[in-house]
């Protein structure tokens, strides 16, 4: 069965604008394939491990070309890897992505940082570079701010889409909806945004 993966990174549950639109694109991306798995992985639910020292020597040793060493590094890097076969067993992902300082929410960040690994998600030739793993698979994200561009920096597109690319995932469908505060028309903007999620949805 064809799997869609939304990810989830917002905590402010039925506040969340993010939220909100991603229920606008699976019901319409459900109602064009009924026949599609959609699984929901809310990060503020999931009990995120912090990648702290042994995951990290864990990920150095896999990176010299050896193996975790000791009970805590195994267990560490274990952890990690359940995480990361949940993300990989998925056919496509919808992520919904609300801007934090400019940037992604910290609980985004981590989760990237625990799934992404050498050999998992992407490989490095010492000639060639580096190669992302997730291939073949598609991407829609949402993005949502309410700080409108000319009164700030953009750092959470070109960091999550650089990502997207690190690791493989090059067909990606973008709906924004930004600015949500300090919009003079927020009706209007927040139907424009749900139109082009639904349309979106739609050629996914």
């Amino acid at each position: 069965m064809f799997r869609l993966l939304h990810v989830s990174s917002s905590p402010r549950r039925g506040e969340s604008e993010s939220l909100a639109l991603a229920e606008v694109f699976l019901d319409a991306y459900t109602a064009k394939h009924p026949e599609v798995e959609v699984e929901r992985l809310d990060l503020w639910q999931a009990n995120l491990p912090a990648f702290g020292f042994d995951s990290a020597s864990a990920k150095m040793a896999v990176f010299g070309g050896g193996e975790p060493a000791g009970n805590d590094q195994v267990s560490a890097w274990e952890q990690a890897r359940a995480i990361f076969d949940r993300f990989a067993a998925a056919d496509a992902y919808l992520f919904s992505v609300p801007m934090w300082n400019a940037g992604v929410p910290y609980i985004l960040k981590q989760w990237i940082d625990i799934i992404t690994q050498p050999g998992w998600a992407f490989g490095l030739d010492p000639e060639a570079g580096y190669t992302g793993l997730i291939q073949g698979k598609k991407a829609t994200t949402i993005y949502t701010s309410g700080v409108h561009p000319a009164f700030g920096q953009d750092f959470q597109r070109s960091f999550f889409d650089d990502w997207l690319r690190f690791i493989g995932i090059t067909d990606i469908t973008e709906i924004r909806f930004q600015p949500t505060v300090l919009t003079a028309n927020p009706d209007e903007d927040r139907a424009a945004a749900q139109a082009q999620a639904r349309d979106a949805a739609k050629a996914f």
